[in-house]
């Protein structure tokens, strides 16, 4: 039996799982004129180092101990090899853990306790690595709360004592390098909470690939994958977004299309379907639903479980980076929902991480939404701020996205938001706004728009917060692009009145152009519009089948002619009947039927002429871009206005009524010969037919303050467009 020279305190707490730095006992250590290796085995019967060097169990107990001379210990390498046998007769053998110094320097670990770790992806999570010529995967977690952090998985049969990791000083980051490990391994991190004593076993909230739902287990990710989409980078840094066309296609990649047996499209297929689709419908940019891992279907992504793991219900990472890649190389932006309000209670996941409320608040009334059932981001903690600032970045850098579009950014700015009187906590100043999340906003576009030039940031921003797209040095937020709930919701609501009563709300059409330009907005038509019993868009429209999709052609043409970039959910441009569900794919047969295909082919002329036109694109954040003509005809529901750039004006009418308007006059801006280039109630979009011949003439009668004039036949529930011949 060999004698124990390792402190009984030390024995106890590696035995008890409690050791906050196992280094100071394992490996090799001096005892007065020899040396001593130690391995701690759990499962071993028996052990030896290198080969020849047998290690002796201490009674009792799972730690394996043997003497070295000083000739012994000069002939062992730094790192030596173990090997093991087990009582089921296997033989293991491995590089020892306990004989690598500390990867993390201190620079690292003092810039992510300022929460100014940019490329914390780089140093915290699991990263395949080779450190002094051995392969093996370098471990790293913050859990300031825990006693003991251990790295578990199948290489080690879950067992939490088997790979006890070191803690890095006051960091409350932990670390292990295991020798042997390789891109594809399963792993998670045990935890025990130094006050309960209490073992946690969670899923790493940096690790870049997950397993497939239900499975939660994080895996070892390594990326082989080489770009090609150079040229795309490149023009990005320049990018002048204000002044070009974004129009943008939403989707949800679960639902887009499914395969013959109703199954998910990979990464891969997805990517060739929808850029050929989306390219044939002249949009410019694809938005998705959140792609980042989550465990439920049913929460589209919003729940986010993963932040850093590209979801495995389409495939590996690698994958994802193919799609990006394929739509860059055809001209297609991508941008992606971002969910930083909130995150879910999952036990597996972020939730009382280390035992306490680590990336949450404390306090109920700061740290949950209680009408979503998810926790809160505690935006006041350096290190909570530096997780999700450094996954911003880590989408735009490593996957080449676009643009974010951060959802629910009126949950961020309120204390108060959806909470009753008293469930809530005023800041400092005895107000509502939550200044902490604020200058987490600010800080986060300002990184973006400084690190990734090109890329673009969107708010969905709900409520009237000033200069929510205007740049912090100025007082803003710093967003590039704000979603106009505003004019989504009266527009919406408009449209779905009986046309008889449609007089009555024409002030619903022209209001929001007393503030369309006090932020760079975006018009959208999104998933939130056509789920949960709210119906889809073609079936919230008044009347019978051919009103309705006369209706639906005239808000298309609607949303497209009015100045603000454009965004359209799935299924929609050619009049899904259905509301969207996440569990099937959408009604492409439709398609096929005469009305559903007019839809279609209306919201793809619109979409190129929108590209084609600067009008249409030039000026949408500017006032000199938009020119009323008359917009007081609310008896007839008739509204008309230009669309301006240097290089050409457009005349848009609407008739929001089902009856015909013949010898309409309307103000031209110039004489001359004016194309008739849309009619949403041309007979190839499956309206009626009624329109102008192609072509009008401008008379020299001075009309609403126009010096020319026309007459012109409006459609039912049509929309017109004209465009003065050079």
């Amino acid at each position: 039996m060999t004698q124990q020279t390792v402190s009984q305190t030390d024995l106890q707490r590696l035995i008890q799982g409690t050791h906050h730095d196992p280094f100071q006992v394992l490996g090799v250590h001096p005892t007065g004129q020899a040396w001593e290796i130690r391995e701690w085995l759990p499962t071993a019967e028996s052990a030896k180092i290198d080969g020849d060097i047998e290690l002796t169990r201490i009674e009792g107990t799972d730690l394996f101990v043997g003497r070295l001379t000083v000739a012994q210990k000069k002939k062992l390498p730094p790192h030596y090899t173990v090997t093991w046998d087990e009582a089921d007769g296997s033989t293991h053998t491995a590089v020892s853990p306990y004989t690598f110094w500390p990867q993390l320097g201190e620079l690292d670990l003092h810039l992510y306790a300022e929460g100014r770790h940019w490329q914390l992806y780089d140093l915290l999570g699991a990263h395949v690595k080779e450190i002094d010529g051995i392969d093996g995967v370098q471990f790293s977690v913050w859990a300031p709360a825990a006693e003991r952090v251990s790295v578990v998985g199948d290489f080690n049969g879950w067992n939490g004592l088997r790979h006890p990791m070191r803690t890095n000083g006051t960091s409350g980051v932990w670390e292990l390098f295991i020798p042997g490990l390789q891109a594809g391994d399963i792993y998670k991190f045990e935890i025990r909470n130094h006050r309960t004593g209490h073992s946690l076993v969670k899923t790493d909230p940096f690790a870049k690939q997950m397993e497939l739902r239900p499975k939660t287990g994080s895996v070892v990710c390594q990326t082989t994958f080489e770009w090609q989409d150079q040229s795309w980078m490149q023009q990005r840094e320049a990018y002048d977004w204000q002044h070009a066309p974004v129009n943008i296609y939403e989707v949800h990649l679960g639902s887009w299309q499914r395969d013959h047996d109703g199954h998910f499209l990979s990464y891969r297929e997805v990517a060739h379907r929808l850029v050929e689709y989306v390219k044939w419908m002249g949009y410019t940019h694809i938005e998705l639903l959140p792609v980042s891992e989550h465990p439920l279907d049913e929460s589209w992504g919003y729940q986010t479980s993963g932040y850093y793991a590209p979801t495995s219900r389409f495939g590996s990472p690698d994958d994802f980076r193919y799609f990006v890649d394929h739509c860059h190389q055809n001209g297609i932006g991508v941008f992606l929902d971002w969910v930083p309000a909130h995150f879910p209670k999952d036990e597996f996941a972020l939730a009382r991480f280390d035992g306490t409320a680590l990336y949450e608040h404390e306090d109920p009334r700061k740290g949950e939404h209680r009408d979503w059932g998810t926790y809160i981001f505690n935006f006041g903690r350096n290190e909570v701020r530096n997780f999700l600032l450094a996954n911003a970045l880590y989408w735009l850098k490593e996957f080449h996205i676009d643009g974010l579009r951060v959802d629910a950014v009126a949950s961020m700015l309120y204390l108060d938001y959806s909470r009753e009187a008293g469930d809530w906590v005023a800041n400092e100043y005895g107000g509502r706004e939550n200044l902490e999340a604020i200058e987490f906003l600010k800080t986060l576009n300002a990184e973006v728009h400084s690190q990734c030039p090109g890329t673009v940031m969107m708010a969905e921003e709900s409520t009237s917060w000033p200069m929510v797209s205007r740049p912090t040095w100025m007082g803003g937020l710093g967003f590039s692009m704000k979603w106009n709930m505003g004019w989504m919701n009266d527009t919406l609501d408009f449209f779905e009145k009986d046309p008889v009563y449609r007089p009555y709300h024409h002030n619903q059409l022209t209001f929001s152009q007393m503030y369309a330009y006090s932020e760079n907005f975006i018009l959208p038509l999104s998933h939130d519009e056509v789920v949960h019993m709210k119906h889809a868009l073609v079936s919230k429209m008044p009347g019978d089948n051919w009103q309705k999709m006369a209706n639906m052609r005239l808000l298309m043409a609607y949303q497209s002619l009015n100045p603000g970039k454009k965004l359209l959910f799935m299924g929609s441009e050619f009049a899904q009947w259905q509301e969207w569900s996440e569990s099937r794919g959408l009604d492409w047969y439709l398609c096929e039927q005469s009305a559903n295909r007019g839809v279609q082919l209306l919201v793809r002329d619109l979409n190129h002429l929108y590209r084609a036109s600067s009008a249409l694109h030039a000026r949408d954040f500017e006032s000199e871009g938009f020119q009323w003509i008359d917009c007081h005809d609310y008896e007839q529901s008739v509204l008309s206005f230009m669309r301006i750039s240097d290089t050409e004006k457009l005349i848009c009418v609407f008739n929001f009524t089902p009856v015909p308007r013949h010898d309409y006059r309307i103000g031209l801006p110039e004489a001359g010969a004016y194309e008739e280039v849309v009619n949403t109630d041309a007979e190839v979009y499956g309206g009626s037919n009624l329109g102008n011949g192609g072509l009008l003439h401008s008379d020299d009668q001075a009309w609403m303050n126009l010096p020319y004039s026309t007459s012109l036949v409006l459609p039912p529930l049509g929309a017109v467009v004209l465009k003065r011949q050079s």
